[in-house]
């Protein structure tokens, strides 16, 4: 299948249109004004001398270009003069920097001219032109302006020239090439692109190691690598061998978004992340050591790292391994990512944002204006400005429903719209307006956290017929046809692998795809003291004013009490107490104090 495109999606909801219009007018003014306050923006006029403070570091490249896709595809949906002036100088001062062979990156070019392409194994440039790829992509398809596009298309040409068979045999340390260069083909149809970013990840891991190559030839010891191994970069066996997910997080979900788009087999690396390596947040990376996977089941709460950019990039991987095969596996860890991993990375007024997203806090975690490695920032705000694109999907035979987002797609023949006060809700209605009597099928996803499921069309019941977890309707539509949709949402408890040794005795809470969490500030502190009786009922209630409007969850718990020493032969004393849960996404913009996703029951 192939992805609805997001500008053929009108979204009008009181859940994203809200957080929509934030990233519109907080959030991309706010990595605007940070990438021109640091310099990164300044970087490419090329103006920096030796000896003189802030050098281009060698990302920046990428954080302007993230920006730059976020802005196009903004502008694509929500036309705004002041945004197209500011994108359009922006776009040229990138262009400004290219270099008469057709290289573009500022860092190599001013700060280390004598070393381009000479560590890939630890630097970023071909990352850079990675993202600089995607956003001349996004710019062309939402401008119609090919000059962004032809720069980045005689840069990616001066890389096929560079690398490949007989060529220097390189591959980036820090994947994103590999898809961006997909993209470029798909938008210019020109094969040698994809042939490119096949060899890339073709190449990776290959013997005679090429990183060992390279660090010989300047001069340093292979071995003295300092995350100890390959495994880190993805690059210690041919991709095609890979089994398990390992290394940097955000690294992974890059290469394996690009094997997704390539149809390389990528099972058993999805079902060795979601069986042993995903946080019930949807959140990846287990360790700040490399920002990595770790152990398997090892999945701490306090210690998460959980990036941001990582939850973000399984969206990117679910959605493209969706269009493959419509299978609700993919569709539900992308929806977990989204509501819950990606959406706490940024504070509800869209100017804070979370790197690292744990699941338990002291009270010491807080999102913060900016960050030295600011990958985090630029990557939500392009996420959010084409969220339209992971609704739907179609072929031509079937139109597939994802996410269940109130919302309106046009396309040539067909009109529909989607109505729901989802997540919140589980009752959704679509209404089918073809231009003519069609016969064609609509899958609906049924989301495996979904118990109980009715389905109607025209106001009469219909059988649940489903094919990889999609209830699937094919019929002769006609104007005025609608479907009605009823998922039963009530709280449930969630109880981890017993191999999770940290949630042992604990259990978690979520309605519908949004996870929940206890604050100090609705449950008083020492939330570890409290613990959910298996008999305590939960209920819910709508609080408008509370988060911008949330269900909250509530319950009675009990409470150690009681001055004790460090140890006792006598239990502690509990006494009942209130419980008040609110949905994970959104700690952290309150009154400061601790957070806790899992628990104690009993």
């Amino acid at each position: 299948m192939e992805a609805v495109p997001f500008t053929a999606v009108t979204i009008a909801d009181r859940f994203w249109s809200p957080r929509l219009q934030t990233n519109r007018q907080v959030t991309l003014p706010t990595v605007y004004r940070h990438c021109q306050e640091t310099g990164r923006i300044d970087a490419f006029r090329l103006n920096w001398k030796p000896g003189q403070p802030n050098p281009p570091h060698i990302f920046w490249d990428s954080d302007v270009a993230k920006w730059v896709e976020a802005a196009s595809y903004s502008l694509a949906t929500h036309p705004d003069p002041d945004l197209a002036r500011q994108l359009d100088e922006v776009v040229d001062l990138i262009i400004s920097a290219q270099q008469p062979d057709g290289y573009l990156n500022t860092h190599y070019t001013v700060v280390e001219p004598d070393k381009r392409w000479t560590n890939l194994r630890d630097c970023h440039e071909l990352y850079c032109a990675g993202h600089l790829i995607e956003a001349a992509v996004a710019h062309f398809q939402a401008t119609g302006q090919r000059k962004l596009l032809d720069a980045l298309c005689r840069y990616a040409d001066y890389i096929g020239q560079t690398f490949g068979p007989d060529k220097k045999r390189g591959y980036c340390g820090h994947e994103e090439i590999e898809l961006a260069l997909v993209k470029l083909y798909r938008v210019t149809g020109e094969r040698r692109y994809l042939d490119l970013a096949r060899y890339f990840v073709d190449e990776r891991g290959r013997q005679p190691h090429y990183f060992d190559i390279e660090a010989a030839a300047r001069g340093e010891d292979p071995t003295k690598f300092r995350f100890k191994n390959y495994a880190y970069l993805q690059a210690h066996v041919p991709v095609r061998e890979q089994t398990r997910v390992v290394g940097h997080a955000v690294r992974a979900m890059y290469l394996y978004s690009a094997m997704a788009d390539l149809d390389y087999p990528c099972d058993p690396l999805w079902n060795h992340l979601v069986t042993r390596q995903l946080y019930l947040t949807g959140g990846i990376g287990i360790t700040n050591n490399g920002e990595a996977f770790g152990n398997d089941y090892d999945l701490g709460n306090e210690t998460a790292y959980a990036e941001t950019c990582a939850a973000i990039g399984l969206v990117f991987w679910s959605h493209r391994l969706l269009q493959r095969n419509c299978d609700r596996r993919y569709a539900d860890v992308m929806e977990r990512a989204l509501y819950n991993g990606v959406l706490s990375g940024v504070a509800l007024d869209g100017q804070k944002f979370f790197y690292e997203n744990p699941l338990a806090s002291t009270g010491h975690h807080h999102r913060k204006d900016w960050f030295g490695v600011a990958c985090c920032p630029p990557n939500i705000a392009r996420l959010f400005a084409s969220l339209g694109n992971y609704i739907y999907s179609q072929n031509g035979r079937d139109f597939a429903v994802h996410l269940y987002v109130q919302s309106r797609v046009e396309l040539p023949g067909l009109v529909l719209r989607q109505e729901t006060d989802y997540p919140w809700d589980g009752h959704v209605t679509l209404h089918v307006e073809p231009a003519a009597e069609t016969r064609f099928s609509i899958r609906l996803r049924i989301p495996g956290w979904c118990r109980r499921t009715t389905l109607r069309v025209n106001g009469q019941h219909a059988p649940l017929k489903l094919q990889r977890g999609y209830a699937v309707i094919t019929r002769r539509w006609v104007a005025g046809d609608r479907i009605e949709l009823d998922l039963a949402m009530p709280v449930e408890r969630v109880y981890a692998n017993p191999r999770v040794r940290q949630n042992c005795g604990r259990v978690a809470l979520q309605r519908g795809p949004v996870v929940y969490c206890l604050e100090q500030t609705d449950n008083g502190p020492d939330l570890n003291a409290l613990s959910l009786p298996a008999t305590s009922k939960l209920t819910t209630r709508w609080q408008p004013k509370l988060l911008g409007g949330v269900v909250t969850i509530q319950g009675r718990a009990q409470r150690e009490v009681g001055g004790k020493p460090l140890y006792s032969f006598a239990p502690s004393k509990r006494k009942p107490v209130a419980l008040k849960a609110v949905p994970y996404y959104a700690w952290d913009n309150r009154s400061p104090g601790e957070m806790l996703v899992w628990i104690r029951e009993g």
